[in-house]
C-alpha cells in the first residue's frame, strides 16, 4: 500500500458465539452446534463450522436447522459472556488504533493508517491481534486488510475462519468483476435477484450498468452499488458511533400486493431486529414501520411504546398494527422494514412482560 493510502482492518470472530460455547465446554467441541433460543419460532443465531457442513445457517429457523441436522446440539445463547469476550477484543484492538469501529459484538473495522504501535505494515498488525485474540481468549479470528471498509470486509470473507486475506486494489478489480452480485457485502439476496432480472449478475455487469439506471431501480443506494463495484468506498472508520437506531429491512423481487402479504414478512424482519437490538445491549421504545412501494414512494409509521422493548414477537405485533388495508390502498409493496429508535441499556428484570399490555 503506498504512502497515503488508507490501512483499514476488518476482524470478524470465527463462528462467535458456537466458538464461546465450546470454548467454555469441551463437550461441545468439534461437534455440530447452533446458538439458538428454544421454541418453533426460534432462529439460529449461530453455528459451528461442523453444523454448516449440513447446510446450517445463521438466521434459518431452528426446526429447519434440526431438520438439516437432526443431531444438531442445541445451547440458548449467553449474552453475558460474549460481552464479556467482546470487551476483551476491543482493548486488543484499541492497543494498536484508536480508530475502531465495532460493527457487532463479533466485528469491527480498525483503521491502522497511523497506528500506536505495530509498525507500518497493516498485515503485520492483523497478525499480531489474531494472536493477541488467540492468547486472550482462545478464540480465533479471521481478518482482512485493504484500502476501505468494503474491501477490508469482502477480503476477511474469502478465508474462513482462522484467516488473514490483504486485498489490494490491483488485485481486487478482477476480483469484483468476476464476483456474483449476491456475495457484495450491501446486496442482498432480493436485490441480486432483481439485478438477475435485469441481466445484472456479475460485478463486470454492475460496472457496465449506467449509474443512473442503478439509480432508477434502487435509489440513492443505486449510486452506492456503482461504486462497490468499482471497489470505491470512502467511508471513514467512526470510532464509537452509537447507534441512533437499529432496524431490518428488506427489498422484494415481486411486490406485496395485500395486506396478508405485508404482515406475513414481518415476524422474521422482527427477528433480525431482535438480534441487533440484543447484540448491541439495547431496548427501544419508538417501533418504526418503513414502508416503500412500486412507484418509488416512501411512507414511515411510528409508535412510541410506554415501555422499552426489543422481543421479535413484539415488534412484529406492533408493526402489524402500524400497517392497514386503507395505508396500502391497493399499491405494491417493494420494501419492508422495522426500526427500533429511543435506545437505551435494558432495565433490570421485571415480574411481568410487556408484550402482555398488547394483548389487551
Amino acid at each position: 500500500m503506498g504512502e497515503g493510502t488508507r490501512k483499514i482492518i476488518h476482524v470478524d470472530m470465527d463462528a462467535f458465539y458456537a466458538s464461546v460455547e465450546g470454548r467454555d465446554d469441551p463437550r461441545l467441541r468439534g461437534r455440530p452446534l447452533a446458538v439458538a433460543w428454544g421454541g418453533k419460532r426460534s432462529v439460529v443465531l449461530t453455528a459451528s463450522y461442523e453444523a454448516r457442513v449440513y447446510g446450517v445457517r445463521s438466521a434459518m429457523p431452528l426446526y429447519r436447522a434440526l431438520e438439516r441436522c437432526p443431531h444438531l446440539l442445541v445451547v440458548e445463547p449467553r449474552f453475558d459472556a460474549y460481552r464479556e469476550v467482546s470487551a476483551q477484543v476491543r482493548e486488543i484492538f484499541r492497543h494498536y488504533t484508536p480508530l475502531v469501529e465495532p460493527l457487532s459484538l463479533d466485528e469491527a473495522y480498525l483503521d491502522v493508517t497511523a497506528p500506536l504501535t505495530g509498525g507500518p505494515s497493516a498485515t503485520r498488525i492483523a497478525g499480531s491481534i489474531r494472536a493477541e485474540i488467540r492468547a486472550a481468549t482462545g478464540l480465533t479470528a479471521t481478518a482482512g486488510v485493504s484500502v476501505n471498509k468494503f474491501l477490508a470486509k469482502l477480503a476477511s470473507g474469502r478465508n474462513k475462519p482462522d484467516g488473514l486475506t490483504v486485498l489490494l486494489p490491483a488485485q481486487a478489480d478482477a476480483l469484483l468483476a468476476s464476483l456474483p452480485t449476491a456475495d457484495f457485502h450491501g446486496i442482498g439476496p432480493a436485490t441480486a435477484r432483481k439485478l438477475a432480472a435485469h441481466g445484472v449478475h456479475t460485478g463486470a455487469d454492475l460496472r457496465a450498468t449506467p449509474p443512473e439506471q442503478l439509480v432508477a431501480w434502487f435509489g440513492r443506494t443505486g449510486e452506492h452499488f456503482a461504486r462497490i463495484a468499482r471497489g470505491q468506498d470512502d467511508r471513514p472508520v467512526e470510532p464509537g458511533r452509537a447507534p441512533v437506531s437499529i432496524g431490518a429491512e428488506e427489498t422484494y423481487a415481486d411486490d406485496l400486493r395485500t395486506l396478508g402479504q405485508v404482515r406475513a414478512v414481518l415476524p422474521g424482519l422482527a427477528r433480525a431486529v431482535e438480534r441487533r437490538l440484543v447484540g448491541a445491549n439495547v431496548v427501544g421504545r419508538v417501533v418504526v414501520l418503513k414502508l416503500k412501494f412500486h412507484d418509488r414512494t416512501l411512507l414511515t409509521r411510528r409508535v412510541t411504546l410506554p415501555q422499552p422493548v426489543r422481543e421479535a414477537e413484539v415488534l412484529a405485533r406492533v408493526a402489524s398494527r402500524l400497517v392497514s388495508a386503507e395505508l396500502l390502498s391497493g399499491r405494491g409493496v417493494r420494501l419492508v422494514g422495522i426500526t427500533v429508535a429511543g435506545l437505551g441499556p435494558p432495565p433490570p428484570p421485571q415480574p411481568t412482560l410487556f408484550g402482555e399490555a398488547w394483548e389487551q
